[in-house]
């Protein structure tokens, strides 16, 4: 499992605008020649002010540029994002409605939300990765990930964590971490919290022992010495915070996870629109307004065409769907 999930992030730092082989054969047979006539809907199944939506609505904005039509963005929220990857995975295939599928598209119905899986999608590129961080406080007793996690073998269920929900990606990427490190996956106890801000809120207030958002929604805690970083989900540095520890290089499964936000059509997307699309993508995740974009918001730019997105989506259901049977949550 750990291997795979390390090959997942090692996906992102494939160098940017290259297709594989059978992407360009297939987008060279469909010509990538649709272009849409009129207002596309861009459906963001969660809310205003987060980081899926800030990227989408970015995001948007480049299309319509490059497109020339607008990109109407509508937020669906609800039901844990079932609400509005539903409406994403079921409008009608014509090109006029795509959205942001995230990485719960491959875990709610391990949960029991809902029948949708990612099948019932076309995922065209993949756009945005963020890692998920072990932070504790600044002034905390461990020094090292590897001295955290001995704490917790020898005292299973003795220390708390928080960054999200029950089963959402932060609480998963924990537990995955433990089991992948031959503990029980609740060695470290889950506090459900609101997101990640309010579970740093509680980390500093003393409430948890440990957090796991992306390091870069830490990163101004742990500039500002709040926070001390211990270990990085990834296998490639953070450029922001180069000197936080890799969890591929320091634990012994090479344990990483990830959340991250595709691009995705309804399901049954003709090739041509999909590949129209990710050429688009592609071509905007390569500009410097993208690059910007990223950088004032501390995370990397990515890209990844249709195959090399489904296979993310493929991998991550199936080792998070493991995970979350581990910890009693599969429904």
């Amino acid at each position: 499992m750990a291997h795979a999930l390390s090959r997942m992030a090692l996906m992102t730092a494939v160098t940017l605008g290259t297709f594989t082989a059978t992407n360009m054969a297939q987008a060279s047979e469909a010509a990538c020649e649709w272009t849409p006539e009129r207002a596309v809907t861009f459906i963001v199944p969660w809310g205003t002010g987060g980081g899926t939506d800030a990227n989408a609505r970015r995001l948007a904005s480049l299309l319509e540029q490059e497109m020339d039509v607008p990109f109407n963005v509508v937020n669906r929220t609800g039901g844990n994002g079932v609400v509005g990857h539903t409406a994403l995975a079921r409008a009608r295939p014509d090109g006029y409605t795509i959205g942001a599928a995230t990485i719960e598209l491959s875990t709610m119905h391990h949960l029991g939300l809902t029948p949708l899986t990612w099948q019932d999608a076309t995922p065209i590129a993949l756009v945005d990765q963020n890692p998920a961080s072990v932070v504790v406080k600044e002034d905390a007793r461990w020094d090292s990930l590897e001295a955290l996690l001995e704490e917790a073998r020898e005292n299973p269920g003795e220390l708390t964590a928080s960054g999200t929900a029950q089963g959402g990606i932060w609480h998963l990427a924990l537990a995955g971490m433990l089991q992948a490190e031959g503990l029980p996956p609740d060695a470290i106890r889950w506090v459900p919290s609101q997101g990640a801000s309010p579970a740093m809120q509680e980390l500093m207030a003393g409430g948890v022992d440990v957090a796991t958002p992306s390091l870069s929604e830490a990163q101004h805690l742990v500039e500002q010495d709040e926070l001390k970083a211990l270990a990085y989900m990834s296998d490639t540095p953070n450029s922001s915070l180069p000197d936080v520890p890799l969890t591929a290089d320091v634990l012994d499964s090479g344990w990483t996870q990830s959340a991250f936000m595709t691009i995705s059509g309804p399901g049954n997307l003709p090739e041509e629109m999909t590949c129209s699309y990710a050429r688009a993508i592609e071509k905007i995740t390569s500009s410097d307004a993208w690059a910007e974009f990223k950088a004032s918001r501390g995370s990397e730019v990515v890209f990844e065409g249709p195959e090399q997105t489904a296979e993310l989506f493929r991998e991550t259901d199936q080792q998070l769907g493991e995970v979350i049977n581990a910890i009693g949550l599969a429904r």
